[in-house]
């Protein structure tokens, strides 16, 4: 019998990138299979902060054994910035598309467009938390490219890639993105349970 994790997240799109990294390893339930809808501030100034936040509130409220993930990216030219913010980066609105335009307008003119994504993946597990770092480097280009994804891929460019995530497609980006390399981490330390 597969062993079942709540993912707490209510990103249909991180839902789907996870099982499909995930496979049939486990089931993984999200957030309005256990009957939670309401949307769990992450009022933390870290990813780690964000990740135990989401876990935390869905094992007290909830009892499930969970995992959650906040992601960031982080431009050197930008101080770190969007970093923890980069889902609400142009508001409160958790706008793709105005969030791309935003940080596309701030490196205008900018030669430094080198650029990180992080992953940080908090587990509660028989009542003991740990933690999961997934990152990728690459840069940002000038326009988006791609219709794949969602977010910042069509403008994100991996390292040793020309194309974006946006252009890569699922199954590449499933291999080396941030969140995957992140959940890879979380299946090891699972599979050895």
């Amino acid at each position: 019998m597969k062993r079942k994790l709540v993912f707490a997240t209510n990103n249909a799109h991180k839902l789907e990138e996870v099982r499909e990294v995930v496979k049939d390893k486990f089931d993984i339930l999200s957030l309005k299979d256990i009957g939670c809808n309401e949307d769990i501030a992450e009022t933390g100034t870290t990813l780690i902060e964000n990740a135990l936040i989401k876990v935390r509130h869905v094992k007290n409220k909830y009892g499930y054994d969970c995992f959650g993930d906040d992601t960031g990216l982080e431009v050197g030219a930008l101080n770190g910035a969007p970093g923890v913010f980069s889902a609400r980066y142009a508001g409160d609105g958790h706008d793709a598309k105005a969030n791309m335009k935003k940080l596309l307008k701030e490196l205008d003119g900018e030669t430094d467009r080198k650029a990180c994504f992080r992953s940080v993946i908090a587990l509660i597990l028989n009542g003991e938390e740990h933690l999961f770092e997934g990152r990728i480097d690459g840069d940002i280009l000038a326009e988006e490219h791609g219709t794949a994804g969602f977010g910042y891929d069509p403008v994100f460019r991996p390292d040793g890639y020309v194309q974006t995530f946006a252009e890569l497609g699922m199954d590449i980006k499933n291999e080396i993105s941030h969140r995957a390399l992140a959940v890879k981490k979380l299946c090891d330390f699972l599979s050895k349970l």
